[in-house]
């Protein structure tokens, strides 16, 4: 996986991106294969605010030890 910036330009009635050419290479992405891509957009911070924000009635370190446990 490999995470880059770019700025969408129109194209026609789309809008699109350039993948830098050494993202193609590492990652084998040509025109005749299909490829999954994740657009985040500005909402980086949602998402960001949104992990950790699960409560737990357990401390994370009971729940932790309750996994742990047995293994020893």
């Amino acid at each position: 996986m490999q995470i880059f910036d770019a700025i969408p330009k129109k194209w026609g009635n789309s809008v699109g991106i350039t993948i830098p050419r050494n993202i193609i290479e590492k990652e084998n992405i040509s025109t005749k294969k299909k490829t999954k891509f994740i657009a985040i957009g500005s909402e980086m911070d949602q998402l960001k605010r949104a992990f950790g924000s699960l409560k737990l009635k357990k401390s994370t370190q009971k729940a932790m030890d309750d996994i742990d446990y047995g293994y020893d």
